[in-house]
């Protein structure tokens, strides 16, 4: 915002970019969530990815409320709500590295296992 309490163009070719990215990505969210809680085992996963949805979504309602009527509250809701769908995005995140070790582990114990088993046979030494 410059002295006579306006935006330079720019920023206001910006923030209209990024709200129409946000409302995108907010509805795909919304949509994959959707998918996923079609079992009830991926309803754990897409409940998260339907809330961050609406979070992003609104998150961008609040910028574009922003950018017509320059009220800081309306920039303060907005940072609020896409701070929101970061933090779900990061325990998602976490949640899926998680996983992935649990698997590499489980997958390196399985593998000797299996070659435990091979050589209990003799299958190598024919």
């Amino acid at each position: 915002m410059n002295e006579t309490g306006t935006f330079s163009p720019m920023f206001q070719i910006t923030l209209t970019k990024m709200t129409r990215d946000m409302n995108f990505l907010g509805m795909f969210f919304i949509i994959i969530g959707a998918l996923y809680s079609l079992t009830i085992v991926g309803a754990l996963l897409g409940i998260p990815f339907i809330i961050s949805g609406l979070r992003l979504r609104e998150s961008a309602n609040s910028f574009s409320s922003y950018a017509a009527s320059s009220d800081t509250f309306t920039l303060e809701q907005a940072l609020e709500r896409q701070s929101r769908f970061f933090f779900i995005q990061k325990v998602l995140a976490i949640i899926g590295i998680v996983l992935l070790v649990i698997y590499i582990i489980f997958m390196i114990i399985f593998g000797v296992y299996i070659m435990q088993y091979f050589n209990q046979y003799n299958y190598y030494n024919t």
